[in-house]
């Protein structure tokens, strides 16, 4: 199944929510876009259009901004997640090449060295999650984990800036990591589903904090 084109001009707006440089709730604006990406309006316009069809972005009386989740919509999309990078897991565990699994191991070791920058970190634990995905050798369920990976960007935090998460969340993808080598693949994916219900668990906690 063949990859929609994706024009270079939605790719950077794409990539600017996903790393964080527009936020859940920030406006959007063709001619500030425009300045910054480069080029005419033009594909600028057909990127939000596009974005907006994703439900990346919402509309706020004429304007369009980054969308935000909601309570319900986090559980729903930490449900769907579980489920399909527990699949992931499972399959990664019986297909995975071994340089696969050693560039995860290593991966992990180089993650230590963020523990003291939770937004770096949390692009290092995407690209972590990524890796795993491709190694399920299903072109099919990465195709959807990439989908589901987008809407987490509407996440306005991180679970890796509470004190020691980050630290806990390392060890979490160690013994993901452990369970494919020894080819587990019913506890690799029990493993992954433990380590995102920690993180949805840590994000609720957040929350209720932040409401008080």
């Amino acid at each position: 199944m063949a990859k929609p084109v994706e024009s270079p001009t939605y790719k950077s707006i794409l990539h600017a929510i996903d790393v964080g440089v527009y936020k859940p709730g920030d406006r959007l604006v063709e001619s500030e876009l425009a300045t910054r990406f480069g080029g005419s309006r033009t594909p600028i316009r057909e990127a939000l259009q596009r974005l907006e069809t994703q439900s990346l972005l919402t509309r706020d009386g004429r304007s369009l901004v980054v969308a935000s989740l909601d309570h319900d919509q986090m559980a729903e999309l930490y449900t769907v997640r579980g489920a399909l990078e527990g699949l992931a897991a499972e399959l990664a565990a019986q297909h995975a090449a071994p340089e696969e699994i050693k560039v995860l191991y290593d991966m992990i070791e180089k993650d230590r060295e963020l523990l003291d920058n939770p937004s770096e970190l949390s692009q290092a634990n995407r690209r972590f999650h990524r890796q795993l995905h491709r190694a399920s050798h299903n072109r099919y369920l990465v195709q959807q984990l990439d989908l589901v990976y987008r809407s987490m960007a509407l996440l306005a935090t991180t679970s890796l800036a509470v004190d020691g998460r980050g630290e806990i969340a390392l060890d979490e993808h160690f013994a993901i990591v452990k369970a494919l080598e020894e080819r587990d693949a019913a506890r690799a994916s029990e493993a992954l589903r433990s380590h995102l219900s920690v993180a949805f668990e840590t994000r609720l906690k957040v929350d209720a904090a932040a409401d008080l």
